[in-house]
């Protein structure tokens, strides 16, 4: 593309800003705009799941009972299901996600990537704050069942094992991506792993009857938006100090956390 000044050419500041976030030589604005937009739109639907839990809308109660009910009595006819869903639900609860998470940021801190181990720290803790407000202010109570098989204390929408469970696993997939740019089938077993790991906690909670099915669905859609609006502004962070554009369903959020180097060269290194 010619440079300003000559005939026929167009500034930078002259361009559209529709053309400047669809120019491929600079994708950077494209992809913070596609992931900005992705994080509210997967907003959209934890607002609307909110607003029919407060509304107590009678199709989605109906829902929760009767997958609530079903699970139940197949729980009190199986006693070695309980107790698999109970160690699994004590596994991944919220406690030892964050344990796991918090070594991870150690190792982090050891490789000096401050800004990566500060972007898992922001990721859990928001998350975990907007969680338990969200508790707060919908003030949902949990299933009250003549024989429970567990029992939980505090509000119940949305779920805080969902919740923290996607939390963690998404900070640890994108953190550790990196080491499976190359490696595909690496690559689909740490995406997997992430995904089992929310999916079966969130399902222990409804099946110990501890949790309404709603309850887990936002838990899961409100760990994803967090998860990617501070991967939007990770990336953000990423442009304003020159690296590339990163694919993070890929390669992470910072790939070069898998190329080894010296120290200034080591990412997050100030």
């Amino acid at each position: 593309m010619s440079t300003s000044g000559q005939p026929g050419t167009v500034s930078a500041t002259q361009r559209s800003w529709r053309s400047r976030r669809l120019d491929r030589d600079h994708s950077l604005g494209l992809r913070l705009t596609v992931a900005s937009v992705a994080a509210f739109l997967v907003l959209v639907p934890f607002a609307l799941l909110a607003l029919l839990v407060l509304g107590a809308w009678p199709p989605l109660f109906r829902l929760d009972a009767a997958v609530t009910d079903a699970l139940h009595g197949y729980a009190l006819d199986h006693p070695a299901w309980v107790r698999l869903m109970s160690g699994w639900t004590d596994m991944f609860g919220p406690g030892p996600m964050r344990t796991v998470v918090g070594v991870v940021v150690a190792w982090l801190l050891f490789r000096r990537a401050w800004r990566l181990a500060l972007w898992a720290v922001t990721t859990m803790v928001v998350g975990g704050l907007l969680g338990a407000l969200l508790k707060l202010l919908v003030g949902r109570h949990r299933p009250d069942l003549l024989d429970p098989v567990a029992r939980a204390a505090g509000f119940s929408f949305p779920s805080g094992h969902a919740l923290n469970a996607t939390l963690a696993a998404g900070v640890l997939l994108l953190v550790l991506l990196p080491y499976a740019r190359n490696r595909r089938p690496l690559r689909w077993l740490l995406w997997a792993g992430a995904l089992m790991i929310a999916v079966v906690t969130g399902l222990s909670r409804i099946a110990l009857g501890v949790h309404w099915t709603s309850d887990v669905l936002g838990g899961w859609v409100l760990g994803v938006a967090v998860v990617a609006a501070t991967s939007a502004a990770f990336a953000t962070w990423r442009t304003r100090t020159g690296r590339r554009p990163t694919r993070p369903v890929r390669e992470g959020v910072e790939p070069e956390l898998a190329e080894p180097g010296p120290d200034e060269a080591r990412p997050g290194h100030a």
